[in-house]
């Protein structure tokens, strides 16, 4: 590996770890870092801190000390190609031609129709040298959100639970608190941070009536979506009685009674119809629609047992999250229900996946492999 890679990583790595300063902040907008280099020397950083801010080349520019003339000739490395349309700011690429850059170094170019190489073209057609796929492997992994929502117009799905060694989320009499250790409920309030959404079945809130809120870190709450296709849920449920009301979303169907619509309605609670599945169900893929017309970007899905099966079944889900405590129950509940796979080659596998321990539990965080 040449000088110049070496070079050209090490900026790149500096590039990514400003716009993980971000997340959880700039949704619907992707998280995007960007050094300015110049003789050697770094002149210039910044990141997009939140939706409808500067973007990240901006704050980089703003942050050169001195006249911004000594940024002629340098080098720029940005996670994510520059913008060259109008949005909630100016087009960036538009500002780095008039800066006279050298060259700019793209981890990876966006896949936002708007953008979609036309900030690469419009840097070259300008005679500016354009490097792209610098540990583009990693800049796309950082906005996995991003990437998926923009791409398929619906959430990025990641489903959370915690199990025993022996694969059971609560005992044969429903007992479930607490299966994880303190740290590792403490690193699901960081994932539910750093997503749009936290979803749950009328299952989960009747059983133990959850907050599903942020509150053993710093960070926003996400919004509530408690699938309900018959609404019945308790009226006294915390997501809907604890003075939160535009933060809970309630998904049903046309089965719902109109008496519980109208009374959760008049607590402030939206309730949204969506189309059924021929069991009554509510239908993930008309849900996940909506969601995503609302720029609902990630769901984290804390369960229960019946949600986590149905979006496997149906291949909506991106990541599995699942804290393992150091324990055995025997007989208990799943987490997982029957999935019709009779095969192991039928299994469903991971494109990646990484353990990490938080407590006394093992995380196992895995990316599944889609079927085609």
């Amino acid at each position: 590996m040449n000088k110049k890679t070496l070079d050209d990583n090490y900026y790149m790595r500096m590039a990514i770890r400003l716009a993980g300063k971000g997340i959880g902040k700039t949704n619907p907008n992707p998280m995007v870092g960007a050094v300015i280099v110049k003789d050697g020397k770094i002149i210039g950083r910044g990141y997009h801190k939140r939706c409808g801010d500067y973007h990240a080349e901006i704050n980089a520019i703003n942050n050169v000390k001195g006249s911004n003339s000594i940024i002629k000739g340098s080098t720029f490395y940005i996670t994510l190609e520059p913008c060259s349309h109008y949005g909630r700011t100016p087009p960036c690429v538009d500002t780095l031609i008039k800066k006279g850059l050298k060259r700019v170094v793209v981890g990876t170019s966006d896949p936002n129709p708007e953008v979609n190489g036309k900030g690469i073209k419009t840097l070259r057609s300008k005679g500016i040298k354009v490097d792209v796929g610098i540990l583009g492997s990693e800049c796309r992994q950082l906005n996995e959100h991003y990437f998926k929502f923009i791409k398929t117009g619906i959430p990025y799905i990641t489903v959370k639970y915690a199990q025993t060694l022996d694969g059971r989320i609560a005992t044969k009499t429903g007992d479930s608190q607490w299966i994880s250790s303190e740290a590792s409920r403490k690193y699901v309030h960081v994932l539910r941070s750093i997503n749009d959404g936290i979803m749950v079945g009328a299952g989960t809130v009747t059983a133990d009536n959850p907050q599903l809120t942020v509150r053993h870190v710093n960070g926003k709450n996400p919004l509530r979506i408690i699938v309900d296709s018959k609404l019945c849920i308790p009226i006294k449920s915390s997501v809907l009685t604890d003075g939160n009301p535009y933060q809970t979303v309630i998904a049903t169907t046309s089965n719902a009674p109109s008496r519980k619509t109208a009374a959760i309605k008049k607590l402030g609670v939206e309730v949204l119809v969506v189309q059924k599945e021929r069991n009554g169900k509510v239908s993930f893929s008309s849900l996940l629609k909506e969601l995503g017309k609302r720029e609902i970007m990630s769901v984290l899905v804390e369960g229960g047992s019946g949600m986590i099966t149905a979006l496997l079944k149906v291949n909506l889900v991106d990541k599995m999250i699942i804290p393992i405590s150091p324990r055995i129950l025997g007989k208990g509940l799943e987490a997982i229900g029957d999935l019709n796979i009779n095969k192991i080659k039928d299994a469903i596998k991971f494109s990646s996946f990484k353990t990490m321990k938080k407590g006394n539990d093992i995380i196992f965080e895995g990316t599944i492999l889609k079927k085609i």
